[in-house]
């Protein structure tokens, strides 16, 4: 396992943000109240890359560093993609003691999609448990390697199960609320991997092009995709509807906790052109 990068005072200052007077227990429970609290106030969003590529500004990709991601979203609200969500995420919870694995994973949005999602998982004694990021899934996920398991809620709630022996969860993403499968490739990834992956997706990524953001608030599942508005409702239902760009602001200053000053500054939306 890596070491922590997240050094005392601003570890505190996350778990502060996330509604910690103190660290969570390294078992089971806290690593609940952890992952319950981030999915609730760590957005999945493209905020700060989008205004990073359509510069085209030099340096590493915005959040690839957690405490570049941690000082931007105690600042402005925001969170990052994959790689450099799960990487934050990795490294708050190493840095709390927790036992902590890197995941390579595929988003199955097309039969033949090449892996392209980092992920985290946090093993007690012999049990596994997946705490993704990017799908926000609410509760820790166990990985079993013999039944099926889930997270039982309507808006987020997922399953897990094997199948040509690697686990398939499938999830809602705001732009396909029908969902598809993630399919974990392995738990072997190293912090070098991630960086890489990363700056491979500086060329071209579906989240070079438009605005993406996601949160669990309340019961639902909120935020936007391709312009628009989507909420995934406890119910299990969802609903979508074109923005205004005042609407668009509210929605990530008022309901997302976004600052005012990074909203104004990301870029329109531009169509996403066919993968190289």
């Amino acid at each position: 396992m890596d070491t922590g990068e997240l050094g005392p005072a601003l570890r505190e200052r996350v778990l502060s943000r996330l509604g910690f007077s103190e660290g969570p227990s390294v078992d089971l429970e806290g690593l609940k109240q952890v992952y319950r609290a981030w999915c609730g106030a760590v957005p999945f969003d493209n905020a700060r890359k989008l205004l990073h590529v359509r510069q085209s500004l030099p340096g590493v990709l915005p959040g690839d560093e957690p405490g570049d991601f941690f000082e931007a979203w105690l600042r402005h609200g925001c969170g990052g993609t994959c790689w450099a969500g799960n990487g934050a995420l990795y490294e708050l919870l190493s840095s709390l003691g927790f036992q902590v694995r890197r995941g390579l994973a595929t988003m199955l949005s097309s039969p033949n999609a090449p892996p392209g999602h980092g992920t985290v998982c946090v093993s007690f004694e012999n049990d596994r448990y997946l705490v993704d990021a990017s799908m926000l899934h609410g509760a820790p996920l166990r990985l079993d390697d013999i039944g099926a398991t889930s997270v039982e809620e309507r808006a987020w709630g997922l399953t897990c199960g094997r199948r040509d022996g690697r686990f398939h969860i499938p999830w809602r993403p705001l732009h396909r609320p029908a969902g598809f499968d993630c399919r974990i490739e392995h738990f072997d990834a190293t912090r070098a991997e991630f960086r890489d992956r990363h700056e491979a997706t500086r060329g071209f990524s579906p989240f070079n092009f438009s605005l993406t953001a996601r949160l669990n608030v309340g019961q639902a599942v909120l935020g936007l995709a391709f312009g628009r508005r989507v909420e995934l409702r406890s119910t299990g239902g969802a609903s979508e509807r074109d923005l205004t760009p005042v609407e668009r602001m509210s929605l990530l200053v008022d309901d997302l906790g976004f600052s005012e000053s990074l909203v104004s500054m990301i870029p329109t939306d531009l169509p996403t052109p066919p993968r190289p």
